[in-house]
């Protein structure tokens, strides 16, 4: 099965001021051995993320590699492969179609994993994430860290929700 996972407060600790370099991002316990616990079970994931920081000008899309180089060496060093990871660099106003809420990074996600897209899971922290992954035909899930205790007060519809991503993968797993 294909899991889709939202980057910051998903994965990593998320910040107000966004996640600028290799060194301020920080995985959230559990989250990192729950994606190899996923991946030893057969399960194909990817990141689709909104990075307007680099829009923002807050950093570069060097810098973003540098993230994500880093992200991936640490599953690797847990015993995992790389995550490929799907962002969108725009800001709000420009408008694209890969920014979620709006679904185009699914659809890349789609013409990726045409075979196993249609049973997707997208686990977010967020209303956007929650929408995109409907927009796209996924089954989302939301969990609690990062924007996930204030999205709940904003859900107008019912889905699964955990505690954080290792919650999510225990279960799911069982």
């Amino acid at each position: 099965m294909l899991i889709i996972l939202d980057r910051d407060g998903v994965i990593n600790f998320d910040s107000p001021n966004y996640i600028k370099s290799p060194a301020e991002w920080q995985a959230i316990p559990g989250s990192l051995e729950a994606i190899v616990k996923l991946q030893n079970a057969g399960h194909n994931m990817v990141v689709a993320t909104n990075q307007s920081g680099i829009g923002r000008h807050y950093y570069s899309l060097e810098t973003l590699n540098d993230i994500h180089t880093k992200m991936n060496q640490q599953i690797i060093n847990l015993g995992g492969a790389t995550l490929k990871v799907y962002f969108c660099p725009h800001v709000p106003e420009d408008n694209c179609e890969c920014r979620k809420p709006k679904t185009g990074l699914f659809l890349q996600i789609q013409n990726d994993f045409p075979h196993e897209f249609s049973e997707a899971i997208a686990v977010g922290d967020s209303a956007r994430d929650i929408a995109a992954a409907h927009k796209a035909g996924c089954q989302a899930v939301l969990v609690r860290t990062g924007n996930g205790p204030k999205t709940l007060t904003e859900l107008e519809i019912k889905i699964p929700v955990y505690a954080d991503l290792a919650e999510f993968v225990t279960r799911f797993l069982s």
